[in-house]
């Protein structure tokens, strides 16, 4: 019995001369199923038994138990679904590297116009929170996403590239509307203590959907490259189908729950304007804001470019499917290390954790970008730094973020804000790399590890 499907596209002549990895081969493609697979598996075991014991034990009272449950079941529905289709933008540079014949500074403007929103959009997208209240804002965002697959599913199908940059933006501007209010609300409510571990729990679910995204998206966006027929372009937009109905749900959900925690008040709300320019003082929260720059930068950096990576001669000259999922095994470390690290981080400090996982990011990076040994062990460290990944982006959120409920939605912008180092730090390697090659090129997102590993060296107890 075999365990994989016939690909309806297996016929089809490659546009690269396969030698080293070939999908065709039956050991290569069970080797990255299997791998794939044991992944999801510990997933979903996590999954059941986060879903049955973090509510439980969050908070004491009866009612607030149950808004607790309600809302920890609904995020996880969001978090999936983020991360899922950012995996699935994160294919299309190599698509279009191979299908246009793009160099790298232009096929990274994908990264660009996915993660401009986050500077332009989050000051009224956080005003908005505040004035319509977390879950209103969460259907707002989930809404707009359901708008961006729409237009996602049209640029691929007019094969428009100025259509497609609008539909990621657009398609970003939803997911600000969750960045801002979905991570604030998992972070206030239940308490600071536990919030990193929380908010890391929740981020594992993200990461599940990332491993996913290249696991079904590489079938369509990566098996059909350079065949620009209309039935190749309409197994493309699979992907955003999957996502758009996926996402339709999940706003009809939360429209059902839309009550479930209390509107801000207006006293508050003119409060925690007054304190804006106290806010941007807190050194802490500015530095927290630079860090995440630095780690989204890098994450998204080296998760867009593994697949031309790994298609390189020098290192395994994988095709382009083949490279696409084997993403999904980056994204997959980042999954396993997230729902570990909501067990360590309850146990072990939280900034000297972080400071561990990027000083070992920074080694396994140079390894790649210098492809020290072998073409193999230098893919192997770049794919690993994934691990590294994991706890990165809740712990520094949960350290930067304000105690404070009143200043958490504007800290939760400014922080937001600095997501948008997902589009200067691909764009700066994709220029570098046309110059110097890709892999010498990595090592711009391997300094951004250094500026996360001095956050969390600061932030230690």
């Amino acid at each position: 019995m075999t365990f994989l499907p016939v690909h309806p596209f297996s016929s089809l002549k490659w546009p690269f001369e396969q030698t080293d990895i070939d999908v065709k081969k039956p050991s290569t493609s069970l080797l990255v199923w299997l791998t794939s697979m044991s992944k999801f598996s510990f997933a979903v075991a996590r999954i059941h038994h986060a879903v049955r014991s973090w509510p439980m034990h969050a908070v004491s009272s009866s009612p607030e138990q149950s808004t607790s449950r309600t809302l920890f079941r609904l995020s996880i529905g969001v978090f999936l679904a983020g991360g899922f289709l950012t995996a699935v933008v994160g294919l299309l540079v190599p698509r279009l590297t191979i299908t246009f014949g793009l160099g790298y500074s232009r096929a990274t403007l994908i990264q660009f116009a996915f993660h401009l929103s986050y500077l332009i959009f989050a000051v009224p997208i956080a005003l908005a929170v505040l004035r319509i209240g977390y879950m209103r804002a969460i259907v707002v965002g989930l809404t707009v996403m359901v708008l961006g697959c729409a237009l996602l599913i049209c640029a691929t199908v007019a094969r428009s590239f100025a259509l497609l940059l609008f539909a990621l933006l657009t398609l970003s501007t939803g997911i600000t509307f969750l960045q801002i209010a979905a991570n604030t609300v998992v972070t206030v409510v239940g308490g600071s203590s536990q919030a990193a571990a929380r908010l890391t729990l929740l981020q594992g679910f993200n990461a599940l959907g990332t491993v996913l995204g290249p696991l079904i998206g590489a079938m369509f966006l990566l098996g059909v490259v350079g065949h620009g027929t209309p039935g190749s372009r309409l197994w493309a937009v699979i992907p955003f189908v999957i996502g758009a109905v996926f996402l339709t749900g999940l706003a009809v959900a939360f429209q059902r729950y839309r009550d479930l925690l209390p509107r801000p008040a207006p006293a508050s709300q003119t409060l925690v304007l007054r304190r804006t320019r106290a806010l941007l003082c807190n050194r802490r929260l500015a530095w927290g804001a630079a860090a995440i720059f630095a780690y989204v930068g890098a994450e998204v950096t080296i998760g867009t470019l593994l697949p031309n990576f790994l298609m390189l001669p020098t290192t395994l000259h994988a095709m382009p499917v083949i490279a696409g999922q084997m993403a999904s095994l980056y994204w997959g470390g980042a999954m396993i290390g997230r729902f570990a690290g909501a067990y360590l981080l309850q146990r072990c400090d939280a900034g000297l954790a972080l400071f561990i996982a990027s000083a070992t990011a920074i080694a396994l990076t140079t390894v790649g970008a210098f492809n020290v040994g072998s073409g193999l062990l230098a893919s192997i460290a770049l794919i690993a730094v994934g691990l590294c990944n994991a706890i990165m982006y809740p712990t520094v959120y949960a350290i930067a973020l304000p105690i404070d409920p009143t200043e958490a939605p504007l800290g939760s912008m400014l922080l937001c804000m600095a997501v948008v180092g997902g589009a200067i730090i691909p764009l700066m390697t994709g220029a570098l790399a046309d110059r110097i090659g890709l892999p010498a090129s990595l090592m711009l997102p391997g300094a951004c590890y250094l500026l996360i590993a001095s956050f969390g060296w600061s932030a230690r107890r």
